[in-house]
């Protein structure tokens, strides 16, 4: 009787562990679908944003028009690269793709802000600015829902990959690790500004 009850509570405990496993798993992918909602929205938001930037911007900047051809074109790029990421977060190619389309969206912002340099009048029209403002702080929110997204990644493939889950973890139908959304941001490769006394 005695070596019976120790069997039992040894697939008792080897059960428990394997829901609490399979729990935390589905946990952990769940928190990492809701951070790709959040950065969806931010991105959506910012995808909005832009046509209303570059109508403004055209009034201004007649001789400029293949600088914001370029910008809503790569907002096409970006926003269709987002709804197929939407359709499945889990896709690495998809994740990969809409880093890609982003980061030749930032390039293409980028030459659009260094060109509007030219234009004091524009950058002194108050719709300007309040859009550039609306955009600023859209990036803002965008890089922190891209930090809490790779947060939750990087939890779930951790988890997915310690032993003894990454034995079990397919089993469960968790057979990959969630992707990273890296942008290649061009401008926070900067040298510090030198500072003289």
């Amino acid at each position: 009787m005695g070596s019976g009850l120790i069997t039992l509570i040894v697939l008792a405990v080897i059960v428990f562990y394997l829901i609490a496993l399979f729990n935390k798993l589905v946990s952990l992918k769940n928190r990492y679908q809701n951070a790709f909602a959040q950065i969806d929205v931010q991105l959506k938001r910012r995808y909005d944003l832009i046509p209303n930037l570059v109508e403004t911007a055209k009034a201004y900047m007649a001789h400029e028009s293949k600088t914001l051809e370029a910008v809503i074109e790569a907002r096409n790029v970006a926003s269709k690269q987002l709804q197929t990421a939407s359709s499945n977060p889990a896709d690495a190619n998809a994740i990969t793709g809409l880093g890609h389309a982003e980061t030749q969206l930032g390039g293409a912002l980028g030459r659009l802000n260094v060109t509007m340099e030219a234009y004091p009048d524009l950058k002194a029209n108050q719709n300007m600015m309040q859009l550039s403002e609306e955009l600023t702080s859209t990036e803002n929110k965008v890089s922190f829902a891209r930090q809490a997204m790779n947060d939750a990644a990087t939890e779930y493939n951790t988890a997915r990959q310690s032993f003894p889950a990454n034995f079990l973890a397919g089993f469960f139908g968790h057979t990959q690790d969630m992707a990273l959304l890296e942008f290649e941001d061009h401008q926070a490769i900067q040298a510090a500004p030198k500072v003289s006394f």
